[in-house]
């Protein structure tokens, strides 16, 4: 039709800001660009939307072979359309953040695709408008860490109130009252005390929790 053949015609690409707890510490996936534009820069997982994909379905997909996952927790970010963002072509990229959980990847499938999990307080200079990218996709975490339970698609199954709280400092970028961040956690009712306990950080050890998503489904206002 000529309606669309006389309008120019641009790229559409999907990059996946990856979230992830490696060793107790928030980490971000990252590769090393292999080619150009930006080559050897590190870079956020990404692709091009194909024929057949809506934007959604090709950010699943470059999660999926990443790793090997299908149920991978995601969120739209926004569009990125800066005219030069992408030395190469034109190319409006569609970010994503994605939560794993603690060894919820294939390794092989990492190293397959060279990415390496880099803590968030050592990213290093990253290619394209990528810093960007990993700024509003915290903005956007740190809008739902409080009052929506996305916090826990990080933590372990059983995990310390302590372990909790470090994940929501290093969220958030500030330091919380221990004693009021506890009794606030508590007193949802979705966070649950379990039998066992952790001693893998002291002698005493520390008790392990887990949250309860049917109680959090009964709720009508969640907030920490």
């Amino acid at each position: 039709m000529a309606f669309y053949s006389e309008n120019p015609r641009f790229y559409v690409a999907v990059d996946c800001i990856i979230f992830g707890l490696v060793e107790g510490k928030l980490c971000l996936l990252l590769t090393k660009r292999k080619f150009e534009p930006e080559k050897d820069k590190w870079s956020v997982m990404g692709g091009f939307v194909q024929n057949n994909e809506s934007a959604d379905d090709a950010a699943r997909r470059v999660l999926s072979q990443l790793t090997g996952l299908k149920n991978v927790y995601m969120e739209q970010v926004q569009a990125f359309s800066s005219v030069h963002r992408d030395p190469g072509e034109r190319v409006i990229s569609i970010a994503y953040y994605a939560l794993l959980g603690p060894e919820e990847y294939d390794v092989d499938l990492l190293d397959q695709h060279s990415a390496l999990w880099v803590r968030l307080e050592e990213i290093p200079h990253l290619g394209f408008d990528h810093p960007l990218m990993v700024e509003r996709a915290l903005d956007k975490i740190r809008g739902k860490l409080t009052t929506e339970p996305i916090g826990f698609k990080l933590l372990p199954e059983l995990f310390t109130l302590f372990q909790m709280q470090t994940l929501f400092e290093t969220l958030l970028g500030a330091s919380i009252d221990k004693r009021n961040f506890r009794k606030r956690v508590l007193d949802t009712g979705c966070v649950v005390k379990t039998d066992l306990i952790d001693k893998t950080g002291s002698r005493r050890g520390a008790s392990l929790y887990r949250f309860d998503a049917r109680k959090y489904n009964s709720l009508t206002k969640f907030k920490i």
